[in-house]
């Protein structure tokens, strides 16, 4: 995330590896095929079949998205690796999602991975799955997919929780992970958006909804019309996703876009399409948009978290 000078932190458009948002595409079937084989990660996401499916709900699971440099934070350390408040970046966000009760989680390294892996070597319940090219967020949760999906064996596999957020959100709630979970639960969901409503939600993509307050998609502030920009409900890159549904969606994502990449926030948009439910659930609070890109802002986070003890 990025901000100006003594405004508020918002998301980074430079340093897409860790935590990026961008409008969802409705993309077809047919070119996601011949494009996502190209992606080493989706070009191994497993089938499912029948023994996958069941009405039970399995516990929740969590792929914390860590593979990224952070180019201008002014070290050769993974970006997750940064201190604040006496702790890495990514560990607060493993202890809030731990205390939220997610305890098995897996995190999605690349750059230097063999730090962050031993930087984490000793917290229970944790996992590694490497991004070998970092080509995108969509690709980042796709290289968890055979964990994933070794888990969708158990009861109630196909409809397990699978909480995803960036690795270098230290201000992350455990009650805000609690209450998207909450809400998954009771609305039977394929996919929850956690949102917050921002005084200022300058730099952050919008969340539209229609008249009746419907979710239908992300739009970034770049793309927005007047109207979409005066809107506060704002994307937190902070999902639940039903892991049969997430693994199928992830399926059909490609690199149409002026990126090349994969993105992650093309799958509500791929689940809304299909008829599936979705929405985004302004369970947030504003503080949680404070994240690092460089220096000063991990001295503002720093200082944010030790307000909060």
């Amino acid at each position: 995330m990025s901000g100006a000078p003594g405004g508020p932190l918002v998301e980074n458009r430079d340093d897409p590896q860790v935590c990026v948002t961008h409008p969802p595409r409705i993309l077809t079937t047919g070119h996601g095929e011949a494009s996502w084989i190209t992606s080493p990660s989706l070009a191994r996401l497993p089938r499912l079949t029948s023994q996958h499916n069941s009405p039970v709900t399995a516990p929740p699971l969590a792929i914390i998205l860590a593979a990224g440099r952070g180019t201008r934070m002014g070290s050769e350390l993974p970006k997750v690796l940064a201190e604040a408040a006496g702790r890495p970046l990514v560990r607060w966000v493993l202890d809030a999602l731990a205390e939220a009760g997610v305890s098995d989680r897996i995190v999605v390294v690349g750059y230097r991975a063999e730090l962050v892996e031993a930087a984490l070597a000793d917290m229970p319940g944790v996992t590694f799955a490497l991004q070998s090219q970092q080509r995108g967020t969509g690709d980042a949760v796709a290289a968890a997919a055979s964990q994933i999906a070794a888990r969708l064996a158990t009861p109630g596999g196909s409809t397990r929780p699978v909480v995803i957020v960036c690795g270098d959100s230290p201000m992350l709630r455990p009650e805000s992970v609690r209450a998207l979970l909450e809400q998954f639960s009771a609305r039977q969901a394929a996919c929850l958006l956690g949102s917050a409503l921002a005084a200022d939600p300058s730099g952050l993509g919008r969340i539209v909804r229609d008249e009746a307050g419907a979710f239908l998609r992300i739009v970034e502030e770049k793309d927005a019309t007047p109207a979409q920009r005066a809107i506060r409900e704002v994307n937190m890159s902070t999902y639940v996703f039903a892991a049969g549904d997430l693994l199928e969606a992830l399926r059909q994502l490609n690199t149409a876009n002026a990126s090349g990449e994969y993105y992650l926030t093309d799958c509500p948009g791929l689940l809304l399409a299909a008829g599936k439910t979705v929405d985004a659930v302004p369970c947030l609070d504003s503080s949680e948009t404070l994240s690092v890109n460089n220096p000063s802002q991990l001295a503002a986070v720093a200082a944010a978290l030790a307000a909060r003890r």
